[in-house]
């Protein structure tokens, strides 16, 4: 079986590496697909992070588009279009109308373009093979949105709750074999092209060893993968998947890998938070432009997104947003409670509780109410921040818990000074050649963290402990950059 296997794989890969795009049946887009991707694009890259302009957004276009042409898209250059996410989160993604999503994180991860051009391709794959609408489908299945999610967590226990969790595992899987075909393809694509299929098993191995790294250094960060980082199963029989058909191959090694030219568009890309976002250190969180700051208890997890960040621990959920709001602190309490359940359930609101929090006027307020497994606590703490603007945290606890988890949060809230904004800054790529003299140990005592500098530098560029530097070469170390302007 074991040798059948062998040679079935060498024959999909000759023939992949062979087929003309000429001789690939054109695919035209449904035309419902491209509208409705064209309609939400502007919201789903705002909900990602924003989009990413300039000449390395530019440039990453233009690979996408090399690869595009020989996916049998049809008018690939009109059909596909490829972003630049502003996000903190290694991942990359598609939707059914042709528009393709890479973050800032995944391409710092990366070492070249063939890599770059695989990336890109494995998602051209799922367009094309029309994959990216079931996950679409699948991701639209909370329609109460981040709250729904926060109180389903809750409630837990329900027979609804076991079928949904069955249905997510079959669909999983199914993802599986979807990722697998979509390797495939970014690999046949990338091979038309010109590249060197190394490119594939390389960014998968960038992010197994990011995975890795996350696992160890895991506790100490605070922080919780949003769900749309996890789109794409990865494992080592996926990357040795890959290696195995670019082997096959008989081109691995040969073909383009633009080293230097990836080295040089990555140069400063951020790592991590963006600052105009708001930074996540340990178990605290600032916004230098809003001069927020809060911390969250000991053991909790966060998850930044664009206007708003999630908390979660072992107690419960919580959620802090805010912003502009003409009505008064009682007036943002109920309408913080009324987002809880979008508007489809109605239960009395005790009137708030006023306080003064760090020099802040503040009301706080639980409710109770019963779900399926036994009393739940909903509660809002809200912050006239200053006239005009308002915060709050909508906090989901177990029956009689109130806001006990959560009251070091709520209390830690406070406005950060201005030398305090002015201190942070953002976490950038900095390609560095390597001098006679410098070590692994010398180059990674420079990387922008306080701990597991050596494991991050190896796992950024590919090295172990025992590999040897020689001068000229060129390595990615993570330093602290300047703002953007």
């Amino acid at each position: 079986m074991a040798v059948l296997r062998k040679k079935l794989l060498l024959f999909a890969a000759a023939s992949l590496a062979l087929t003309p795009a000429a001789a690939q049946q054109l695919r035209y887009l449904d035309p419902r697909d491209v509208a409705e991707a064209q309609r939400d694009n502007a919201q789903l890259v705002q909900d990602l992070g924003g989009a990413e302009t300039g000449p390395r957004a530019a440039y990453v276009t233009s690979i996408g588009r090399r690869v595009g042409q020989f996916s049998g898209v049809a008018n690939p250059n009109q059909a596909l279009h490829f972003t630049t996410l502003n996000s903190a989160v290694e991942n990359a993604l598609s939707v059914p109308g042709g528009y393709v999503y890479i973050t800032r994180q995944l391409l710092g991860l990366m070492n070249d373009e063939s890599e770059l051009a695989f990336a890109l391709g494995h998602e051209v794959g799922h367009v094309a093979a029309n994959h990216a609408h079931i996950r679409e489908q699948y991701a639209q299945r909370n329609p109460l949105g981040v709250f729904g999610a926060i109180v389903g967590a809750i409630f837990g226990g329900g027979f609804s709750d076991i079928l949904s969790a069955r249905s997510r595992m079959d669909l999983l899987s199914f993802s599986r074999d979807q990722e697998y075909q979509a390797d495939t393809l970014g690999l046949r694509y990338m091979l038309m092209a010109g590249y060197d299929p190394a490119g594939a098993a390389g960014v998968l191995g960038a992010l197994t060893r990011q995975s890795r790294l996350s696992a160890l250094v895991q506790g100490r960060t605070n922080r919780q993968t949003p769900e749309w980082a996890s789109t794409h199963p990865l494992s080592e029989n996926r990357m040795q998947r890959a290696l195995a058909e670019a082997r096959a191959t008989g081109r691995l090694g040969t073909g383009i890998r633009n080293r230097d030219v990836y080295l040089n568009q990555i140069e400063g890309v951020f790592v991590d938070d963006d600052p105009a976002q708001g930074v996540i250190d340990g178990a605290t969180f600032t916004h230098p432009d809003l001069r927020i700051q809060f911390t969250v208890p000991q053991g909790y997890l966060m998850s930044n997104g664009t206007d708003a960040v999630t908390v979660s621990g072992s107690a419960g959920k919580a959620q802090f947003k805010g912003g502009a709001f003409r009505g008064n602190l009682d007036d943002a309490v109920l309408l913080a409670f009324r987002g809880l359940t979008q508007g489809t359930a109605n239960y009395p609101v005790p009137p708030p509780r006023h306080v003064t929090i760090n020099g802040m006027p503040a009301a706080v307020t639980t409710a109770r109410f019963n779900g399926e497994s036994g009393p739940i606590d909903a509660s809002v703490a809200a912050y006239q921040w200053e006239p005009g603007r308002i915060y709050f945290f909508v906090m989901i606890t177990p029956g009689g818990y109130g806001i006990g988890p959560f009251a070091p949060m709520i209390n830690s809230l406070r406005k950060i000074t201005p030398g305090e904004a002015a201190a942070i800054r953002p976490r950038v790529i900095h390609v560095e050649t390597v001098r006679p003299g410098d070590t692994l140990q010398s180059l990674s005592a420079r990387m922008a963290y306080r701990d597991y500098r050596l494991e991050r530098f190896l796992s950024l560029n590919d090295l172990n402990p025992g590999s040897r530097l020689a001068p000229g070469q060129k390595v990615k170390l993570i330093v602290y950059g300047s703002r953007r302007s």
